[in-house]
């Protein structure tokens, strides 16, 4: 049995004192959860887990090779023995403390380490918030193991032990425990672990035992005086799964990049967390912490939302376990084309809870993604039902915000919610069309018939292709790509209608990307972008059909198709009739994707 697997079967144990906790905080009425709060750290334990089948190399490949061949002894027959495994799992927690200890005392070790530490409330879901990069170094640590000849299954049980002990330790239900407490990592020390507090920072570092820390001067006992703040300095804000693991990265590729100095380049990576060149800090000042001026970041959600939310994550969990559990087993291909689909759940589950984007959009996604995955892996019947849904839902999106302004009597003008409209619905005929043989003419005509209307809805309110520049890029493009689809063995039947189809689409695209020099902002980008993809999404096509066969030709080709739709609904939803602003304030907050990830 793998380790997922058994991650697997450990779920249901973990979800039960899970609620046992939420019980007894509620029949204390000290509730330590919130529901965004609790759904954003299982996700990204859920994504840790995911992420991991591609890097079980790193964590378990390395360590075996070094097993292999720079063991300096070799025993397996005492590593397997009763004293052999406690001996192991005290190595293990050894170096584990040495790991966790690093991952707050150097910069880049902290990038990774930092999504554990990013939930402002302690409850047993934090347990469960996992890095998804801490696999790239952290092996180092384990070095050790490997020279001291540890073989790689006692290694890879006595990790799974470690990791499973530190679960229960993160609660605020249970008390201080007396004996336990100075010999072993309790609730109550990892809680100092946990806080920001000037008087706990980077303190109680062990994993089973603490020791370690008594040991080398890292312990600090909980004081019943001063309350554990939770938390990280450089606050996250945010409940997108890949801002969470980005963060920090983010930050110090800002500073080591706009470092003046090579060597303080490096040192923004190996320094302390918050370590930052001077000349840095003075030309980009951040402000001091304050934990006075610390908030809790709590967005409001509707009833609906929550529901929303709940459902989904139920879905997601069901979704990961079963990727999980078949993961070891599929080819590596599957097994990335699921992931996507999980990351796509996850990340739009998070964009709703934060108001980022509308229930619907998130479904929108969703779909799309399917209609992606089922299509790579041959599973026709699925393909058939997410493929016209996904364009159903777009159009569904556009219906419910048009009736919404209505409502509030800010509708402005119809045409953009006309044409938009009629956009979609020549797409999804299009969809339609080219899922079945024979119907290609069919499908092409009404995606060129779709194009059209976007021609149309993008010049609304402009004048027409107003950068030239664009104009000249765009059908050079289509002009080069037509060319590489004569020379390749395009069918002289196909000829007129694909120059026609090239010529329009090319239009189209000239059509954004002049809108967007005119507005300047980020909804007209957005379009600017989906319009490029389609044109990106249509030469794969022909090239797949026309010329050569591509290697996962579906995924490509649909991953840019949904692309380029999501970025125009988007970005005209969020966007369109600039020159009514009430029609356009209506429209904000169906699809707000311009604020940044960390926005509150």
């Amino acid at each position: 049995m793998s380790p997922s697997q058994i991650i697997v079967l450990a779920t249901p144990v973990f979800f039960l004192l899970i609620a046992l906790e939420l019980a007894i905080g509620f029949k204390r009425q000290r509730n330590t959860y919130r529901l965004a709060d609790a759904v954003s750290s299982i996700s990204l334990g859920m994504l840790s887990q995911t992420s991991a089948v591609f890097t079980r190399l790193l964590r378990i490949g390395i360590y075996t090779a070094l097993f292999e061949h720079v063991a300096l002894w070799r025993n397996d027959a005492f590593w397997t023995s009763l004293p052999g495994w406690l001996l192991a799992l005290v190595f293990y927690d050894f170096c584990y403390y040495w790991l966790h200890r690093m991952g707050h005392e150097s910069a880049v070790l902290w990038a990774a380490h930092a999504v554990h530490h990013q939930s402002q409330d302690y409850n047993l879901s934090t347990a469960l918030r996992q890095t998804s990069s801490g696999a790239l170094l952290g092996w180092i640590f384990y070095v050790p193991m490997a020279l001291a000849g540890v073989p790689p299954l006692v290694f890879g049980v006595v990790a799974l032990i470690d990791l499973l002990y530190q679960f229960w330790v993160h609660t605020e239900q249970v008390g201080r425990l007396g004996w336990f407490d100075r010999w072993f990592c309790s609730p109550s020390n990892h809680r100092v672990h946990h806080a920001v507090n000037d008087a706990y920072l980077d303190k109680n570092y062990g994993g089973i035992l603490i020791l370690w820390d008594r040991m080398f001067g890292t312990f600090k006992d909980e004081d019943v005086q001063e309350k554990c703040v939770y938390g990280t300095r450089g606050l996250l804000n945010s409940w997108d799964p890949l801002w969470a693991n980005a963060q920090v990265y983010a930050g110090l590729a800002h500073d080591s990049w706009h470092a003046r100095s090579w060597l303080d380049k490096l040192k923004v990576w190996i320094k302390p967390p918050g370590w930052r060149p001077a000349d840095v800090a003075e030309r980009l000042p951040k402000p001091a912490f304050s934990m006075a001026q610390m908030q809790l970041y709590h967005p409001p959600t509707s009833r609906a939302v929550q529901w929303f939310a709940l459902v989904q994550f139920a879905l997601l969990l069901t979704g990961v376990a079963a990727f999980l559990w078949q993961a070891d087993a599929a080819p590596l291909a599957h097994n990335a084309i699921w992931f996507a689909v999980l990351l796509t759940v996850q990340w739009s589950l998070g964009a709703v809870m934060q108001g980022r984007i509308g229930m619907l959009m998130a479904l929108m996604l969703q779909s799309a993604a399917l209609a992606t995955a089922t299509s790579a892996l041959g599973l026709t019947e699925w393909h058939w039902l997410f493929k016209p849904l996904t364009m159903a839902i777009a159009i569904i999106l556009i219906a419910t915000s048009k009736y919404s302004t209505s409502a509030r009597g800010t509708s402005g003008s119809k045409t953009p919610w006309v044409l938009l409209m009629a956009a979609l619905g020549g797409s999804l005929a299009g969809d339609v069309f080219l899922m079945f043989p024979g119907f290609f003419i069919p499908g092409l005509v009404s995606f060129l018939v779709a194009h059209l209307f976007y021609v149309a809805l993008f010049k609304s309110g402009q004048a027409w292709f107003p950068h030239r520049g664009a104009l000249a890029a765009t059908l050079g493009i289509g002009v080069a790509m037509y060319a590489f689809l004569w020379a390749g063995g395009l069918p002289p039947a196909l000829r007129a209608p694909v120059a026609a189809y090239v010529l329009v689409i090319a239009l189209m695209a000239a059509q954004a990307i002049g809108r967007a020099t005119v507005l300047r902002d980020a909804p007209s980008l957005w379009v600017a972008i989906g319009a490029g993809f389609f044109m990106l999404s249509d030469s794969l096509l022909a090239t797949n059909r026309f010329v050569t066969p591509l290697p996962m030709a579906q995924v490509w080709v649909l991953a840019t198709y949904y692309a380029a739709q999501a970025l125009i609904v988007a970005g005209m939803l969020r966007g369109a009739a600039r020159a009514e602003p009430s029609s356009a304030t209506a429209l904000t907050p169906q699809t707000d994707l311009a604020r940044s990830p960390s926005a509150a």
